[in-house]
């Protein structure tokens, strides 16, 4: 638990203040980031200081309200509860009705979460549950059935005070029913991703490691600079706030813009795509490019936009932004090389990277943050049938390449590449 000042970095300039970030003068100063009731990590912002540490140390205290656990209330089991819940709604149900209540929560609530304690219950197990459902090919109007039935239960819940909130409470089901055709069409594995590194010239290789190590779009990427702005290790995050395109007729050619609606956003930094970013600049020194940049807003009709010297990360071979033709025509190459399919995109890392966070444990909300998706939907329409579990983790993705690529070395290869 700690108390961050959001409008300034910990970094300071050549005279020793403290550097403005780019939130400054935007929205609540100070965070408390701490632990809730079930040990997830969670945070809260503040107008004040004094606000903010006051909650910061009732919450190390464990006696904010967020933090508070009554041990009696979570051990209570969801099986407890609902039993209790079934028996007490009775009361004028017709007898077919009642049967089927039982029915519903022995095979297809208790299985799951009938030992649980009903305090512990969280979003991630009621997708994970939604997943199995859905793979055990379950009719779609009976997985609306039970989840109505489990909704219901976890309300009265929330009524008797034995849990703080109701998990379903976020959860869209039927945008979770739709979004099987919102799905992917093919999804590369860590193999894969791997035999694309190992054919993409070594000069942008950061680029393929942004994609699959931090999710970024490919304009994001284009439009990366050698700065705080972007990079920005002493906070371990990238600052997704820009990106590169391409207008002749309005702004000459290159421009910096706002990416895509929505999808500002700080996403952690992990350790090896740091270490990969800093030796690219190391060995590709970054180029200074004068653009447009509207990133802060289209200038008025008639009035010129703003222009500014960029340290781009990426360039071609005479020092000027990449055009997307010309990255499609060298994609093509790249990815025909390590056999990938022809749906095969740069937009597939960020679905590596999506997939990977959810299998490998990340909440819900944690993969929307690092995709920057507008809505908790749109990654859940996505992203429903890979199955979500709990614990949030860094280097994930780092992690699972280095891992295979170990493997891979230990392997003889099958095959000539020639």
């Amino acid at each position: 638990m700690a108390v961050d000042d959001r409008w300034y970095l910990k970094k300071r300039g050549p005279d020793g203040k403290r550097l403005r970030s780019e939130r400054y003068g935007r929205g609540k100063r100070w965070r408390v980031r701490y632990e809730d009731a079930n040990g997830e990590p969670r945070e809260r912002l503040f107008e004040r200081k004094d606000d903010a540490e006051a909650f910061d140390a009732r919450a190390r205290a464990g006696l904010a309200e967020e933090t508070r656990v009554d041990q009696g209330e979570r051990r209570t089991s969801f099986r407890e509860y609902a039993e209790r819940w079934r028996v007490s709604r009775q009361i004028g149900q017709a007898l077919d009705y009642q049967r089927h209540t039982e029915s519903r929560l022995r095979h297809h609530h208790y299985p799951h979460f009938g030992d649980r304690p009903i305090r512990g219950i969280t979003v991630t197990d009621v997708l994970e549950w939604i997943a199995k459902l859905l793979q055990a090919n379950v009719a779609q109007s009976s997985v609306k059935t039970y989840f109505d039935l489990l909704n219901n239960i976890m309300n009265s819940a929330v009524a008797d005070k034995v849990i703080p909130d109701n998990p379903c409470k976020s959860i869209r089901l039927f945008a979770i029913l739709r979004g099987f055709s919102r799905a992917p069409k093919w999804v590369p594995t860590d193999d894969d991703v791997l035999a694309l590194v190992d054919v993409v010239p070594d000069e942008y290789q950061a680029a393929i490691w942004a994609g699959a190590g931090e999710g970024m779009r490919l304009g994001e990427v284009l439009g990366l600079e050698d700065s705080a702005r972007c990079i920005d290790p002493d906070r371990q995050e990238v600052h997704v706030v820009q990106q590169l395109r391409f207008h002749k007729a309005s702004y000459g050619g290159f421009y910096l813009a706002p990416p895509k609606a929505g999808s500002v956003g700080d996403v952690d930094l992990d350790d090896y795509v740091a270490a990969v970013f800093a030796e690219h600049v190391r060995k590709y020194p970054p180029v200074l490019v004068e653009l447009p940049d509207i990133t802060a807003g289209t200038p008025d009709p008639g009035k010129d936009p703003k222009r500014r010297l960029v340290p781009l990360l990426f360039t071609d071979d005479y020092g000027r932004p990449i055009h997307d033709q010309r990255w499609s025509d060298l994609w093509q190459v790249w990815r025909k090389a390590a056999g990938w399919p022809d749906e095969g995109t740069f937009h597939s890392l960020r679905h590596y990277f999506a997939t990977r966070l959810i299998t490998s444990g990340a909440d819900p909300t944690d993969v929307q943050n690092a995709l920057r998706h507008s809505s908790l939907r749109i990654t859940l329409e996505t992203y429903v049938h890979w199955w979500p579990k709990k614990d949030r983790r860094r280097n994930i993705v780092s992690s699972a390449l280095r891992d295979a690529r170990a493997k891979r070395q230990r392997s003889p290869r099958t095959k000539d590449p020639h």
